[in-house]
């Protein structure tokens, strides 16, 4: 039986969906970095957001979500720093880092929303 978020299994639920397109667009980035960040920058991105992604599903577990949403809420903010720091590095474009920002913005509303129900 699926998960279910209020109704909708995480494949319909909209928090899971975007993060599961982010993270899958993320990750085919990362591994695009230069080979000096690749082991520096990149893997903290990559288990940044894979911790985010898993916290959220351990949080449809829980019977108390809060603190495990909280703890997804500051992987998200991990996430958003290193990608700003990518971009003042020069390893994201412009355009790649106003996609990633405005997916993380989106994220983070779904999120709030998520943590304001609990």
């Amino acid at each position: 039986m699926p998960f279910t978020i209020k109704g909708a299994t995480i494949k319909e639920s909209p928090v899971f969906v975007k993060t599961y397109d982010f993270t899958k667009w993320l990750l085919e980035h990362t591994i695009k970095f230069p080979k000096s960040q690749r082991f520096v920058m990149a893997k903290r991105i990559e288990k940044a957001i894979l911790n985010f992604y898993d916290l959220l599903l351990l949080a449809v577990k829980q019977t108390d979500k809060k603190e495990v949403l909280q703890k997804a809420s500051f992987e998200l903010e991990r996430v958003k720093h290193y990608l700003r720091l990518c971009k003042d590095l020069g390893i994201f474009s412009i355009k790649q880092y106003e996609y990633s920002s405005k997916a993380i913005v989106e994220i983070g509303n779904l999120l709030g929303g998520w943590l304001k129900k609990v």
